[in-house]
């Protein structure tokens, strides 16, 4: 039997199994806000234990790091090329983890989640030849 996300509604024999209560709000999922290029606007959101994920809704530069080189630097960003998540990001310029946007320095990697680190940092990629 797998499981995924919740229970299955029937038993390991076939036999149909009823809910005995609600979702809980722990285990409520949210929706899923799509991190755009323009000027930095963040939500916060509260999650249990009173801390906090800072959900970045729109963004102009990010952190990049030159793994050659050993240097970090913060340069703007441009569009975004490629995004394995949804190929329908790449026309709407959506950043999510592992997309590849074009920035001054070249293109870059994704390495952070825009939707719950609140901040976004890259890596450069080699350009194949």
């Amino acid at each position: 039997m797998t499981k995924w996300h919740r229970k299955s509604t029937r038993s390991l024999t076939g036999a149909r199994v009823r809910k005995n209560r609600k979702k809980k709000k722990f285990e409520m999922g949210n929706v899923f806000l799509e991190t755009k290029i323009g000027k930095r606007n963040v939500k916060v959101q509260k999650t249990i234990g009173g801390n906090r994920k800072l959900k970045v809704l729109s963004v102009e530069k990010i952190n990049v790091a030159d793994p050659k080189k050993k240097t970090i630097k913060r340069v703007k960003v441009l569009s975004v090329e490629k995004n394995t998540a949804n190929p329908h990001y790449v026309r709407r310029n959506v950043i999510t983890k592992g997309a590849i946007v074009k920035t001054e320095l070249g293109s870059a990697r994704i390495t952070s989640k825009p939707g719950q680190h609140g901040i976004v940092n890259a890596v450069l990629v080699e350009e194949k030849k």
